[in-house]
């Protein structure tokens, strides 16, 4: 079966991101299978902490700040990730619930992921979910470092926390776009 030039870009760009390095071409065929473009402009919401994990993305350009402390008074960012960097882990775990917030800073390009199929092919091919599993319990260590570096300078150095720029709900609506063909809307 050939592949569209579409197909065969994405194949490339999936193959090529940092964070899938070393995988198998199967893996990557798979991978491939459920991957889409997307693009968010400055200042707009990509996932929401608390709500429903769908998803996850690889940042190929711009920056992401992740932020957390929703309904525990004001939002701070606890990192800022980019091209390169993995957005996302929880979709792979139960009960598939976002632990931060992230919010482009800059204008950013990722791949995303439909996470159910993603689950599903993980479940078919151990190696697959093994390999998945291992690279995001990576991330997974050095974001929770980054936030226990982060508590502990405010609590022993008085540092003050850098607040999460919040946007007014009409701006969101207004941001929540998409540049055109063969970039999916997020909401």
């Amino acid at each position: 079966m050939m592949l569209t030039e579409s197909e065969t870009l994405m194949a490339r760009r999936v193959a090529h991101h940092p964070f899938l390095a070393g995988l198998n071409q199967t893996q990557l065929t798979l991978l491939t299978d459920c991957a889409f473009s997307g693009h968010f402009n400055k200042g707009q919401t990509i996932i929401r902490e608390g709500e429903h994990a769908q998803h996850f993305f690889l940042i190929e350009k711009g920056k992401v700040a992740l932020e957390s402390g929703e309904g525990y008074g004001e939002a701070v960012v606890v990192e800022t990730i980019g091209p390169g960097s993995l957005l996302g882990w929880s979709w792979m775990f139960p009960p598939y619930v976002w632990h931060f917030t992230a919010r482009a800073v800059e204008p950013t390009d990722v791949i995303f992921f439909n996470g159910t199929i993603l689950r599903q092919y993980c479940e078919k091919d151990h190696s697959l979910g093994y390999e998945l599993h291992k690279r995001m319990s990576d991330v997974m260590a050095r974001r929770l470092q980054a936030a226990r570096r982060k508590m502990l300078s405010v609590h022993a150095h008085g540092e003050k926390l850098e607040p999460a720029i919040g946007l007014p709900p009409f701006m969101e609506q207004e941001l929540d776009v998409y540049d055109g063909p063969g970039e999916e809307k997020f909401e």
